[in-house]
């Protein structure tokens, strides 16, 4: 027999699945009757028939009208697991079952397995393969269960020199759709020593051809769709490619990014390389995710996170082809890892570029906005519950982080807590009144990745990118901030509350969720209120009253603040109603947005002398030699609280540090350059300064200030400050000293009392968890920004006017001609304040509703309900007169 029909014959015995079943089993029990080759190819074909007959039993052959009995896709199929599927598939290649042919219309893995059959007979068919040739692919379909960059290269070459890239692709893909084989990958090697050789040399040598290609025909037949359960054990228990690479340290990963890196590089340039991955990303995902829901892989294999890296290193992961399956089932499963290997994944990640981080979070929004954009989101069909946006903003959070983490961070400046607690209602509270814990007694709410970094967002000064870019505009436009709120307090595992990503929203929906979170516990406060009545026989009283006197408002306010604040707190959480003295207005919003208007006026006017204001930045700071006692300051936070809590905005200007501070850090050299531009100018300058500075500027650790009456005081900012020169060794401790001094510790008991009243109405709010300090700032003072054109396009008409309405288009006309401060004082006369909303005037709800015909009587408002009643004048001369009269003239309330 020549080498040709020889071949033959060795081929031919693969390909007759006809043949009788007994035969076909003694050829593949007695080995040892044949030639070493055809034996292997035996067991190939062997390996090739039970993994056919594992696919027919888990996925079918995607004819809906088989009437194969052991066929997935016949109807009279029960249905059965992965491990049973494997023993079963073993014994129908014994008794030679019948074989179903794949359907044209099944994709997926049966494509896939169509394209290695083909490949698989075509090998065979080729009966004058070279001995080269025939190695190759055998190295390739059966030998190479995980890859390096190096053998990643050597396929490459062996492939571009034959122009054939189905080995590279069918390798990629059995790796990439491994998780074992995924994990063991591109990992980071040491240098072995001589024993370690040799010892590596003895073992290879000893390891039996048989012996590897039985367990391949055996075990490897299913592994590419091996049951989660195998594969977390053997991930569990280590691999010879583990013996390969040093043990890593706890926030070490053993996969060496640079190297994955270069070979997305060389290979993403392919499409047909490129589909490859994404082919095999869909078959791995839904695995990996019950590896880490069941079988808590990665406690037993931290090198489990390198899948992850790997994948996230792919550029295209984003692109059209990955949203719609393999990204949605790629975050399903990172969305299931456990909190340690996220903040790992967040350290990791830190030391990232911005470029890289950039990527990353655009591939996760572009995620999102596709979904949003693709579903009719509604109260309904809550964006909640779709599992796609929900996964991908669980992964775009660990990213977050890593910005976070890897930004500017100041860890050690923060304030201390108070020394004394936030006293606590002396009434029960509904749920002691019900005999149940009162809940959320710990504080608010913290973070559980935030804790296990031990990073706050506000220890970032300057992120790798902004915190802008994390958030996702059509998210926002879909979310029912109700229903979100809901599921945030309740705290449920089945219902995802997007208010646990804060840096998700913008600042108009964290708002809407802080009004919810305000007007429930204020309801609650009523409830309360009412049931202890009932108990107690006391007075009912469900509101936070204050009658004050428009000329003595100061004095009426605080001091009836100072008494509920000493008496019970928790009526300061009670909703505010004011009233003022002989005016007949009733408070429905408006009365208590002028009270605040005119309370900040007074507190802040210079000649009170508790804050100081700089002409140069218009801001207000805290005057360190006040005469006013703590408790003015205290009630001075209380008030920024209630307009909070009540939704107003105040007319306030603080320099950004103070918002800082409120929320827990200390102001620093930094802070100066908004605080006290000319100040932190000079200190920059001395830690320039290129000559001597002992010598030429002659400065020592005592600092002056004047107090109220411009008299000098002096400070040491080191014990004997006086005899010690600043030279160019400790100017930046100096500068360091100045700073802490300037913006903590001369105004500490100022600050102090002004906090513990802010806290005491903010306290159970969720407003530290949810807004970073500028947008606390933006919350209690509104926006600078007055866009009168987006006004115009969202107000409302009434009684009888419309956009067309010839007075309404005479009004916007006379409105946009008016300067700044007159546009000021016409927002004041509407809405009860000159600031805009968050979000700008475009959030604004105004309405004009027509009050008569032409007549001389001026323009009023309802500044509870944002309304201006407004006359028909005759002319667009006398509108404009009535209404800047109307404005210029508009303090106080009275009934019409």
């Amino acid at each position: 027999m020549n080498s040709d029909e020889k071949e033959d014959c060795e081929c031919a015995a693969p390909q007759a699945e006809s043949s009788p079943a007994g035969g076909a089993y003694r050829e593949y029990e007695e080995p040892e009757l044949e030639n070493p080759e055809a034996s292997r190819m035996k067991r190939a074909a062997a390996k090739h028939l039970i993994e056919r007959y594992y696919h027919q039993l888990t996925e079918g052959c995607g004819n809906e009208s088989c009437s194969n009995s052991w066929c997935a896709s016949s109807v009279a199929f029960s249905r059965m697991d992965n491990n049973t599927a494997a023993v079963k598939a073993l014994e129908l290649y014994k008794v030679n079952a019948k074989l179903c042919d794949p359907h044209p219309s099944k994709k997926g893995s049966a494509s896939a397995y169509l394209e290695s059959s083909a490949l698989n007979n075509s090998a065979c068919s080729n009966r004058k393969m070279n001995h080269r040739d025939f190695h190759f692919v055998r190295d390739n379909f059966k030998d190479v269960n995980y890859l390096t960059e190096d053998k990643v290269y050597e396929i490459l070459d062996i492939c571009g020199e034959k122009e054939d890239y189905s080995p590279l692709i069918r390798v990629i893909g059995r790796v990439f759709s491994s998780a074992e084989g995924l994990v063991q990958s591109f990992r980071r090697s040491k240098p072995h020593t001589k024993e370690e050789l040799k010892s590596l040399q003895g073992k290879d040598e000893d390891k039996d051809e048989d012996e590897k290609e039985a367990a391949a025909c055996s075990a490897t037949a299913m592994e590419e769709d091996s049951p989660t359960s195998s594969s977390s054990s053997r991930l569990g228990e280590g691999s010879s490619a583990e013996n390969d690479v040093h043990k890593v340290a706890p926030d070490e990963v053993s996969v060496d990014i640079e190297a994955v890196r270069r070979v997305y590089e060389r290979l993403l340039s392919n499409e047909k390389i490129e589909a490859a991955f994404l082919n095999a990303l869909v078959y791995l995902s839904p695995n990996v995710e019950c590896d880490l829901t069941y079988h808590n892989v990665y406690s037993r294999d931290p090198n489990y996170l390198n899948l992850f890296i790997i994948v996230m290193e792919n550029s295209n992961l984003h692109s059209p082809e990955y949203l719609e399956i393999a990204l949605p089932q790629f975050c399903k499963a990172m969305s299931k890892l456990p909190l340690v290997a996220q903040a790992k994944l967040a350290r990791l990640w830190s030391h990232y570029s911005a470029k890289q981080i950039r990527r990353m979070v655009e591939t996760f929004q572009q995620l999102i906005t596709y979904k949003v954009i693709s579903n009719e989101f509604n109260s309904r069909n809550l964006v909640n519950d779709d599992d796609a946006v929900v996964a991908a903003t669980k992964c775009l959070k660990i990213v977050y982080y890593a910005n976070v983490l890897g930004g500017d961070l100041d860890m050690e400046h923060n304030e201390e807590e108070d020394e004394e607690p936030i006293p606590e209602s002396s009434e029960l509270t509904l749920q002691e009144l019900l005999g149940e814990e009162r809940r959320n007694k710990k504080g608010p709410r913290v973070d559980p990745l935030e804790t296990e970094l031990g990073i706050r967002t506000n220890d970032c000064r300057r992120p790798l990118i902004p915190f802008e870019e994390f958030v996702n505009e059509p998210l926002n436009e879909v979310l029912e901030m109700d229903k979100d709120y809901t599921f945030f307090k309740v705290e449920t595992e089945n219902k995802f509350s997007f208010m646990t990503c804060p840096f998700i929203l913008n600042a108009v929906t964290k708002n809407l969720g802080l009004y919810y979170d305000n007007r429930i516990r204020m309801y609650s406060e009523r409830r309360i209120t009412v049931l202890y009545s009932l108990v107690q026989g006391q007075q009912l009283n469900p509101y936070l009253r204050l009658k004050v006197r428009r000329d003595h408002i100061i004095d009426d306010a605080l001091v009836r603040l100072e008494m509920i604040a000493m008496e019970n707190p928790a009526d300061l959480k009670k909703q505010l109603y004011v009233e003022f003295e002989g005016e007949q207005g009733v408070d429905e919003g408006g009365v208590s947005k002028e009270f605040f208007q005119l309370v900040v006026e007074e507190i802040f006017n210079p000649d009170i002398g508790m804050f100081t204001y700089d002409e140069g930045t218009k801001l207000f700071w805290f005057n360190p030699s006040s005469f006013e006692n703590e408790g003015q300051y205290t009630l001075i936070g209380i008030v920024l609280g209630l307009a909070i809590y009540n939704n107003c905005i105040l007319d306030v200007h603080f320099p950004m540090v103070v918002y800082r501070k409120l929320m827990g850090k200390k102001g620093t050299f930094r802070d100066l350059a908004d605080a006290n531009p000319v100040l932190h100018q000079s200190l920059n300058e001395l830690l320039e300064y290129e000559g001597s500075v002992e010598e030429d500027m002659m400065i020592t650790f005592q600092i002056s200030q004047t107090d109220l009456f411009g008299n000098p005081l002096m400070y040491d900012l080191r014990e004997n400050g006086d005899k010690i020169p600043v030279t160019n060794e400790n100017r930046k401790e100096f500068v360091a000293q100045y700073a802490e001094y300037m913006l903590n510790k001369s105004v500490e008991k100022q600050f102090k009392a002004f906090r513990r009243g802010f806290h005491m109405v903010t306290n159970e709010s969720p407003l530290k968890y949810l807004f970073r300090p500028e947008e606390i700032e933006l919350l209690i003072c509104g926006s600078r920004n007055l866009d009168f054109l987006a006004l115009e396009e969202t107000t409302e008409y009434d009684g009888g006017y419309n956009r067309d309405s010839r007075i309404i288009k005479e009004f916007w006309e006379t409105l946009h001609s008016f300067g700044e401060e007159q546009k000021r004082l016409f927002l004041q006369f509407t809405t009860g304040t000159d600031r805009a909303p968050v979000g700008g005037l475009g959030k604004l709800k105004m309405i004009i509703a027509k009050n008569g015909p032409d007549t001389d009587r001026l323009p009023t408002s309802h500044t509870c309900f944002n309304v201006l009643l407004l006359p028909e004048y005759s002319s667009k001369e006398k509108l404009r007169e009535r209404l800047l009269k109307a404005i210029t003239y508009a303090k106080g309330f009275g009934m019409l």
